[in-house]
């Protein structure tokens, strides 16, 4: 029993001796013998150059507290690296490194060493810096050998605690037109904080935040949390919520708010076709969920303003082949015009710096370029409504309604419904941006536009009951609304018949100034209107009278020019025929002259009639004429004298193919 415990005693003294003589010696040894060794198995394991540049130095250490029992008493060997870096491969053009890391420090469970497994307790990165880079042919240099070139490996890997400081890693991606840098550290609990800054689709980017903590990211079935701003040319983001899975992500839910000059702005980050918009912010809650074969995010019951109309719906990207969609809806509670003059490209504080968007000294009409380079990047199947229109007394427009979509670079807003004057003005507008320039087709119907609303300020036109009904049809070609203008070609056709109008307004127009004086101090007696019949021609951006005739109990008016849109351009002539006896009698002709900015008239008509014309010319922005009697009634007598008139004005207009004449 001696002799055993003998031997027993013996056998533990070697080996507690060889122990310490292993840990002295680990402790004296020079590490920096075996950096050659290393630096050859990483780059071989790697296909980079890899090389411990610094000192490698070793020492022991007490456990962590987590160590239970005896485990608790076996010292953990720490280990740290100076200057370390790794090679990048032979077609990047950020440099020679793909890393380089000041100093690194790890410690080492000695235990599991024993079942082939290398245990990390810590890790920690001091001072790295990191470039991520792809090339124009999407190849990247994070991809190393192919897992089928590596032999397998008898020892398993597992890392505990991980944490960097002052670390910077730089993304750059030519594709992307990318170049931005992130400035990482991680707190005492884990998570991580970053800053962000650089070039993301040739946009200056900035941002920050914090996240969950970095081996979290490794994890399968977590909710990784985010919290994060960013800051894109004008417009801040701002994320706070959970990814799931984020090694290789599988659900989003996060609360997004957006802030910025326009909506426009956001393609550079995020891809999505939007419209030039005043200053907007919105608010709401996103969900995504990824697979393989379905990819989509929904900007689920988002609330916001843009200038000063209120927002609200719901909006969903699908990715998909060949082109992602958007689509969904959103709703406007009261919607202000103002703030959809930016849309047209009229908005001059949106456009002070864009020279391209000015519009010209002189001139009215939108230069503002079409982004069609964009068009093509995604679908659009978006429904847009207005339901309560906040506008200018002048503007009778009650609400608005479309279908917004565009498919492979077509846009069509079909239909653009308004209702306007108690009745409707529906369009179909198709711009077709795979051409340069692009080509489009515009189909407008007016039905039901009641004349005393179309005149709201105008008090002795509530007598009336008119209506007013109209078709036009146009094409063109041109990369803007001026510029589509000006190339345009089609016909614009109105009917009237059976109504009345306030006397007012065509003693105003230049029948009689006397009755017109009567009018207004004594009240306003009801005209009968028998028919009226415009029709309008329209090539090369030119719209000139073919017919214009007014037949009232009173006296006849017919009118005569061209609207010449691509000099923005009047000249039209107004001759009015009394058809009685009157006080004083104008017979000359009413000359409508100037430009769609500086409108000019015949001086000899008198005060009275220069104001009322202008503010009928006014009124309707671009058909003065046809804006002093527009009253429809539909359904004629077959033996009414206007017959002839309403056939012949009644047809359907037609346009030819955009670019023809």
């Amino acid at each position: 029993m001696r002799r055993a415990l003998k031997i027993a005693g013996i056998a533990f003294g070697a080996v507690v001796v060889t122990l310490a003589l292993l840990l002295a010696f680990a402790s004296a040894f020079d590490w920096n013998r075996i950096k050659p060794w290393v630096n050859d198995k990483v780059s071989e394991a790697t296909g980079r150059p890899f090389a411990i540049n610094g000192d490698l130095s070793f020492r022991w250490e007490r456990p962590p507290e987590q160590q239970a029992g005896w485990r608790r008493f076996i010292p953990w060997p720490h280990i740290r690296a100076l200057d370390i870096s790794l090679g990048n491969p032979g077609w990047a053009r950020t440099g020679p490194l793909m890393a380089r890391v000041k100093q690194v420090d790890t410690t080492i469970s000695p235990l599991p060493l024993l079942t082939k497994t290398i245990s990390i307790g810590t890790l920690v990165v001091d001072g790295g810096d990191v470039i991520l880079e792809k090339s124009k042919d999407d190849k990247n240099n994070w991809t190393f050998k192919k897992e089928e070139e590596q032999k397998p490996s008898a020892w398993d890997f597992a890392l505990h605690s991980l944490a960097i400081k002052n670390g910077n890693v730089r993304y750059v991606d030519p594709a992307k037109k990318a170049d931005a840098t992130a400035r990482i550290d991680t707190s005492s609990d884990g998570t991580v904080n970053f800053r962000l800054g650089g070039i993301f689709n040739g946009e200056k980017v900035s941002g920050g935040g914090k996240a969950g903590g970095l081996l979290t990211l490794m994890k399968r079935n977590v909710q990784y949390p985010v919290d994060a701003t960013l800051k894109v040319v004008e417009t801040t983001i701002t994320a706070d919520g959970r990814l799931t899975d984020p090694a290789h992500p599988t659900a989003l839910d996060v609360k997004l708010k957006i802030l910025g000059a326009s909506m426009a702005d956001l393609f550079p980050l995020s891809g999505v076709v939007l419209p030039e918009t005043p200053k907007f912010s919105t608010e709401g809650r996103v969900i995504g969920s990824f697979k393989p074969d379905d990819i989509r995010v929904r900007y689920e019951k988002f609330q916001g303003r843009v200038g000063q109309s209120d927002i609200a719906g719901t909006l969903e990207y699908l990715h998909r082949k060949p082109r992602p969609l958007l689509s969904g809806e959103v709703v406007s509670n009261q919607l202000r015009l103002t703030d959809l003059r930016a849309l047209v490209g009229t908005d001059e504080e949106a456009n002070k710096d864009d020279e391209k968007a000015k519009i010209p000294p002189g001139k009215v009409l939108p230069v503002s370029p079409f982004k069609t380079d964009r068009w093509g990047k995604m679908d659009v199947k978006v429904k847009f409504s207005g339901k309560r229109i906040i506008r200018d007394a002048a503007l009778p427009i009650d609400n608005v309604e479309t279908h917004v979509t565009m498919d492979n670079g077509v846009l069509a807003l079909a239909p653009l419904n308004f209702g306007i004057a108690g009745g409707r003005l529906t369009t179909q507008l198709n711009i077709d941006g795979r051409n340069n320039p692009a080509k489009a087709r515009m189909k407008v119907s007016a039905r039901g536009l009641r004349l005393k609303e179309m005149f709201p300020k105008a008090e002795t036109m509530q007598a009336s009951i008119g209506e007013v009904n109209g078709d036009a049809e146009l094409s063109a070609v041109g990369n803007s609304f001026a510029a589509l203008l000006a190339s345009s070609n089609g016909e614009v056709k109105s009917l009237i018949h059976q109504g009345s109008i306030s006397k007012f307004i065509l003693e105003a127009a230049g029948l009689n100034i006397a009755s017109a004086l009567a009018a207004k101090l004594f009240g306003d007696r009801q005209v009968r209107l028998n028919c009226m019949a415009v029709d309008f021609g329209v090539k090369n951006g030119v719209m000139q009278t073919r017919l214009f005739v007014i037949d009232t109990n009173d006296a006849t008016i017919t009118a005569d020019g061209n609207i010449n849109f691509a000099e923005e351009k009047l000249n039209l002539t107004i001759n009015p025929e009394s058809k009685g006896v009157r006080i004083i009698s104008l017979r000359s002709p009413l000359y409508v002259s100037g430009t769609f900015k500086n409108p000019d008239f015949g001086v000899d008509k008198g005060v009275v009639a220069a104001k009322a014309a202008a503010a009928t010319v006014l009124g309707v922005a671009a058909a003065p004429a046809a804006a002093l009697l527009a009253l429809i009634n539909p359904g004629p007598a077959e033996d009414s004298p206007c017959v002839p008139l309403l056939k012949e004005a009644g047809k359907k207009p037609r346009a030819p193919p955009p670019g023809r004449k």
